[in-house]
């Protein structure tokens, strides 16, 4: 005899439907925040361009509600600057929040090269060397927009591999003022050529299963940016605010 259902709650969908559900619409506000977050870390808007609530709302197509909640969340990361009765400008560059980003990113990436280290296998290389490969050709052709892609790629691989994804979320949090000097630093003669050696070198650490080396080699390539804070604020003083000791930038 054949057992008989046990019955649904009350007001609970069928499994089908529950699993054919709709995901949320993302606001309007989040899609402007993203957009604009994305070109301010990747200069596209400099430091200093003015931004206008009523031509992004005409741009988008919405009010100037969900643009003022986006540039209000762009204010709180730093990245943006609202000055009364002047208007809303993209924020330079504090030399501060790129050195404390610098150290919390390498603290943060420490952990998810040791991490996958231990975990990696012959596939997980396999694809860090078809990275590689791609960031390689990336170089070779000037491409700096799809170099920076796959740099992206590789770093967030150790997350995944070592089995903390979320982190990789929390170090993109952390690392947009990086992000914003790192711009400038990639259009340098033979820099993307020695980040993929640099690159190279901490896959080799993993495969042989020395994590120690790996993490030294990962924190030695992190740290290569700051040395150069200080050339680089000389070449594009109106995109920085200097507010560092010269001792601190050394």
């Amino acid at each position: 005899m054949k057992k008989p259902r046990k019955p649904r709650a009350p007001n609970t969908a069928p499994p089908v439907l529950a699993e054919r559900r709709p995901r949320p619409r993302q606001k309007n506000s989040e899609i402007i925040y993203a957009d604009l977050r994305a070109a301010i870390s990747g200069l596209d808007l400099p430091p200093g361009t003015a931004l206008s609530e009523q031509d992004l709302a005409q741009r988008y197509g919405v009010s100037r509600t969900p643009v003022r909640e986006a540039i209000l969340r762009l204010s709180e990361e730093g990245l943006v600057d609202v000055v009364p009765q002047s208007g809303t400008f993209v924020s330079r560059i504090r030399l501060s929040l790129v050195r404390e980003a610098m150290m919390a990113r390498r603290a943060l990436e420490a952990a998810t090269v040791r991490a996958a280290t231990a975990q990696a296998n012959p596939h997980y290389f396999a694809q860090l060397e078809i990275n590689l490969a791609e960031q390689q050709r990336h170089a070779d052709a000037g491409d700096i927009k799809a170099f920076h892609h796959a740099d992206e790629a590789f770093h967030a691989a150790f997350a995944q591999i070592g089995r903390y994804p979320s982190l990789w979320t929390l170090i993109q949090q952390v690392k947009v003022h990086i992000d914003r000097y790192r711009w400038l630093t990639l259009p340098q003669q033979g820099r993307m050529l020695l980040v993929v050696k640099e690159h190279g070198a901490i896959v080799a650490a993993m495969s042989r299963g020395d994590a120690d080396t790996a993490v030294a080699l990962m924190d030695e390539h992190l740290s290569k940016l700051k040395p150069d804070m200080e050339a680089f604020r000389t070449l594009w003083p109106h995109y920085f605010i200097e507010d560092l000791d010269e001792a601190d930038l050394s």
